[in-house]
């Protein structure tokens, strides 16, 4: 058999391979939300919800860090304009509670900040409040720990209120 005809086989199966491969990067690209919609607008965030530091879902901080967080279940919404929100408690040693209403945007990778209270309750909003990256500097790394541990899969929401909170609560 002449040497020409025995690659042949070979070509063909190795050009089938990269179309195929080519055909599921591009079916895995259609599947992800746009990150960069022109047309993408946020939906007014509603009024920060009341919380209880006592029905907290925990979320895993590094050992350097000596506050306990963890965000109430009741608070955890995902809009359909694919923000996350919720609000996160955090507990110092001493005993101060400080907590924090936030959105997360899974499809840019961006946290954002609406309201902060202390242990009473009362909220404080937070002026011309911006979407930051995840890991950008930030004071606390606990929206980058939430993503990590179940609210975000890749650039997409990882499911419903529920299923993120199922999530959550099996780790």
């Amino acid at each position: 058999m002449p040497e020409s005809q025995s690659w042949r086989p070979v070509r063909l199966t190795f050009k089938n391979g990269l179309l195929l491969g080519l055909a599921c990067c591009a079916m895995g690209a259609r599947a992800q939300v746009p990150a960069d919609n022109p047309d993408w607008q946020e939906t007014t965030a509603p009024a920060p919800p009341k919380f209880a530091p006592d029905q907290l879902v925990a979320v895993d901080m590094p050992p350097y860090v000596s506050m306990k967080f963890g965000i109430d279940p009741a608070t955890l919404t995902v809009t359909p304009d694919g923000i996350v929100r919720y609000v996160m408690v955090a507990v110092s040693p001493s005993g101060s509670v400080n907590a924090f209403f936030e959105g997360i945007r899974c499809a840019t990778g961006e946290v954002k900040s609406y309201a902060r209270a202390n242990a009473s309750g009362v909220w404080t909003f937070v002026k011309d409040p911006e979407w930051r990256g995840l890991n950008d500097k930030q004071p606390s790394k606990h929206a980058l720990a939430l993503v990590r541990q179940g609210i975000c899969e890749g650039n997409v929401v990882a499911g419903s209120a529920a299923e993120i909170l199922r999530k959550l609560k099996s780790k």
